[in-house]
């Protein structure tokens, strides 16, 4: 018995299919975005970190908190006393001195809306200069709540 495999039949060409065949394509890229997408978190490195969770406090005014004011004009108010930057420095300095037990002030700044950053910032640096732990700032609420 022999068979003729060369010699098909003409009706034989026109079964075969010439069309691609996508969908083994799209399952192997579904299957390589899944991967990435599991792999990219662990291969992304951050530096882990504890973020605060945010809750509005109403200022609790203690005796030992210090107020401090800047108007407009660049005017600093030490417990609503017109003082200079270097007597502001000596008073929170004497103010660190005199803490009795652990009741370390808050310092909180009420600034003008209108005055450059610059004039706060001078205070913070006292403050820091000072060793002062806390320090605020006192704002008004967003008109409607929101």
């Amino acid at each position: 018995m022999a068979m003729d495999v060369q010699h098909a039949l003409e009706e034989d060409s026109a079964d075969l299919n010439t069309s691609i065949n996508t969908t083994p394509l799209v399952d192997v890229m579904l299957v390589l975005l899944v991967i990435f997408l599991v792999t990219i978190p662990v291969v992304v490195q951050t530096v882990q970190v504890n973020l605060p969770n945010y809750r509005n406090i109403v200022t609790e005014t203690k005796p030992e908190n210090i107020v401090i004011a800047v108007d407009a004009d660049e005017n600093t108010y030490f417990n609503n006393v017109l003082v200079d930057p270097s007597t502001l420095r000596a008073r929170l300095d004497e103010r660190m001195r005199a803490v009795t037990n652990g009741l370390y002030p808050e310092v909180h700044i009420r600034a003008d809306r209108k005055v450059r950053f610059e004039a706060v910032g001078r205070v913070i640096l006292a403050c820091q200069y000072a060793q002062i732990q806390k320090v605020g700032f006192i704002t008004l609420p967003v008109a409607g709540g929101g």
